[in-house]
């Protein structure tokens, strides 16, 4: 009975995930609704992960722990000499030795205790003296972790307020680790314009113009490269706005930015202005200047406008920027990812494809092998996919591409577990076992082994789950999912419909019987392996060497994600012509580009290297790419474009390569536990085998 609840509770809840919405509106309230969230691989749009640039945020610290020691000294009445920043300290020179303690008591006042990790009320700032009269702040590094950490909190809420303002469906918003931030937006294919909402900080200040050369004043460019002389002094700071939103200027009809101040920022900007009448007026974005116009009258109504050569669509960028704030530090991009609508239809009917000819497949040989008794094996099956569909839902998990990879390998480890249960049965029936006897000695010998080939396989799983990231982790996830399932379908269920029919049925023995009478090894053969112990591991260390020796040179083929750079997939409608691609885009200068053709002829993968300099050159890049693809070949469309960074790449490797390690390590100690130690070495002596040869395919 509690077998049955648990069958049609699964069958409920993963049963909306292949019912229509108009069939779902109709669905009543108490029955399960929810549906698995499709990754961006099925459905199409754009992933970026966003890091905090931790050497502005220190820099913006540092510069603000200036400004914050010399306000205080100043209120305590403290002269000093100098104030300045000296690398990742702020060095305090006192004009009195006699006071420097004095100020070092006042200075200590900065200090804030902060929590972070295991550490509880660590300072982050620490004060030390330096010679008679300076005295030496440098923020800790528990400090910096804090702030990171707060940082990348705020950025959060902000990141969903500029995401809101352009009315983006289910975006997923998350953060990874302690510096990162995931952006995954479905159906966004401009990556452009994602990282310019998502990737400017967004600090706006108002400031006035001076002179080139003088003290505090800063060159700034706008966008079309026109240098200003920018003051250092801030007269009002963006954070008092309250509105921005887009209009035309009725002189020409060219899209202009209006913005609004809350009441004390209206009356900072009408000083402002009605103290610089006839002075010019620079409006500074991240450190570019928007606008500079000359302050004609006193504007009195906290209402300005920023006009310029805006598009449409950058002035609307612009205006959800302002609205939803400045970030609190700046975000890199350190991995992008877009995927095509096309491309993930296709993802999805592949991937269903792929899902029912592999179960059809497994379906066809356990019936081949068990005939009528195979029925309750792929009932099993069935079972195990529908469960696993329930448990996605239930944990709310993403469904992606290598998810359903994860699924299909999990029913063959449930396969496995059929096939020992049924030859376990059908070896104690040859003995002349009765039914009940058979069954339950067929289950208690195949148990052990069912256990100890998933408790293998869930340590891996476990391990890719902890180190992956997006698909690896679908991967896992559903992979892991079905192996705890097949305990319950393969083992469980179908032990109770085997003695449930056999009861029913009156059954004095039981005969598992192929449904074609063939056999692919005749009874009673006996193959004596050890005798070709030497030909075979002479094979074996062959090809494991060879393979080694082929990882040095001309060593592995890595993909993107693990060597870093640009990856587009192109479709054309007529079969690619891959030379002219490769000489047109070898004329762009961007190094070596690595051409292929993609599953047809109509598909082909580029891979080009990263390219030196900042986010921008890569950008820079992926456009000059895309607009030489079109020129090549009119009728070309973008796919998928992938943009890995060193830093993920490299983390990605060491992952790899740690999970092996030690998931090796992990399998030995369980062997080592179960069994005695000669199995454990062997065992892990062909995985580390396997696992070379592996390697030298790639």
């Amino acid at each position: 009975m509690t077998y049955a609840v648990i069958i049609i509770m699964g069958v409920l809840i993963a049963l909306p995930n292949i019912l229509s919405e108009k069939t779902l509106a109709a669905w009543p309230s108490w029955l399960p609704s929810t549906k698995i969230s499709l990754g961006l691989d099925l459905r199409g749009g754009s992933h970026l992960v966003l890091e905090v640039d931790r050497p502005s945020l220190e820099a913006e610290w540092l510069q603000n722990l200036t400004q914050d020691a010399r306000n205080t000294l100043e209120l305590a009445k403290i002269p000093t000499t100098s104030i300045r920043r000296e690398q990742n300290n702020v060095v305090v020179t006192v004009r009195d030795p006699s006071q420097r303690q004095a100020a070092q008591t006042e200075l200590a006042k900065l200090v804030n205790q902060v929590t972070w990790g295991t550490s509880i009320g660590v300072s982050d700032l620490d004060i030390a003296p330096r010679g008679d009269s300076a005295i030496t702040l440098h923020p800790s590094e528990v400090g910096l972790s804090h702030r990171i950490s707060g940082a990348v909190d705020q950025s959060l809420e902000i990141i969903r307020q500029r995401v809101d303002q352009v009315g983006v469906a289910e975006p997923t918003i998350q953060r990874v680790g302690a510096d990162r931030v995931l952006v995954q937006l479905p159906g966004e294919q401009d990556p452009s314009h994602l990282k310019q909402l998502l990737g400017s900080t967004a600090k706006m200040s108002f400031h006035l113009l001076g002179r080139t050369g003088d003290r505090g004043v800063s060159t700034l460019q706008d966008e079309e490269g026109q240098s200003y002389p920018v003051e250092d002094r801030v007269l009002l700071s963006g954070d008092r706005l309250t509105d921005a939103r887009v209009a035309f200027d009725p002189n020409n009809n060219q899209p202009v930015v209006s913005f609004r101040f809350d009441q004390t920022g209206a009356t900072r900007f009408a000083d402002i202005t009605r103290q610089n009448v006839g002075n010019p007026f620079a409006i500074v974005l991240d450190g570019k200047v928007l606008s500079a116009p000359v302050i004609r009258e006193p504007i009195t109504g906290g209402a300005g406008q920023i006009s310029g050569s805006f598009t449409v669509e950058g002035a609307n960028t612009l205006a959800a920027l302002l609205r939803a704030g400045a970030l609190p530090a700046k975000l890199n991009v350190i991995e992008e990812r877009t995927v095509g609508a096309d491309l993930g239809g296709d993802a999805i009917e592949r991937g269903i494809l792929s899902g029912l000819a592999g179960f059809g497949l497994v379906m066809g040989f356990i019936l081949l092998l068990y005939g009528t008794w195979g029925l309750l094996a792929v009932v099993a099956l069935a079972l195990n996919v529908i469960l696993t569909f329930a448990g996605l839902s239930i944990i709310g998990s993403t469904l992606t591409l290598p998810g359903i990879a994860g699924i299909v390998l999990g029913i063959g480890l449930a396969v496995d577990a059929n096939v020992l249960i049924n030859e376990r049965i059908r070896e104690e029936s040859r003995k002349g076992r009765g039914v009940h006897a058979a069954i339950d000695q067929g289950f208690q010998k195949a148990y052990s082994t069912i256990i100890d080939s998933n408790v293998t396989a869930l340590i891996a799983t476990v391990l890719l789950f902890w180190f992956g990231s997006g698909p690896v982790r679908g991967f896992a996830v559903t992979m892991g999912l079905g192996i705890a399932i097949s305990m319950f379908t393969a083992v469980s269920v179908v032990r109770v419909a085997m003695i449930s029919i056999t009861t029913r049925f009156k059954l004095k023995t039981i005969s598992i019987n192929a449904l074609v009478p063939i056999r692919l090894i005749p009874d009673g053969t006996k193959i004596d392996f050890m005798k070709a112990r030497l030909v075979g591991l002479g094979i074996s260390a062959f090809l494991s060497i060879s393979s080694v020796i082929l990882f040095f040179t001309p060593g592995l083929n890595y993909g993107v994600d693990f060597k870093g750079g640009i990856q587009i997939e192109v479709s054309t409608e007529q079969a690619a012509d891959l030379g002219a691609f490769r000489a047109g885009l070898e004329r762009l200068g961007l190094g070596e580009v690595a051409l292929q053709e993609f599953g047809d002829s109509n598909h082909i993968l580029l891979r080009v290297e990263r390219q030196p300099g900042p986010e921008s050159a890569q950008n820079e890049a992926v456009e000059k790419l895309k607009t030489e693809i079109q020129t090549i070949d009119p009728t070309s469309q973008i796919q998928r474009t992938e943009v890995v960074g060193p830093k993920v790449s490299g983390e990605l490797a060491t992952a790899g390569f740690l999970s092996v390690i030690l998931a090796s390590i992990a399998m030995l100690i369980y062997i080592w536990s179960r069994f005695e130690w000669p199995f454990a070495v062997g065992a892990i002596a062909t995985l580390i085998l396997d696992v070379t040869k592996t390697i030298g395919f790639f």
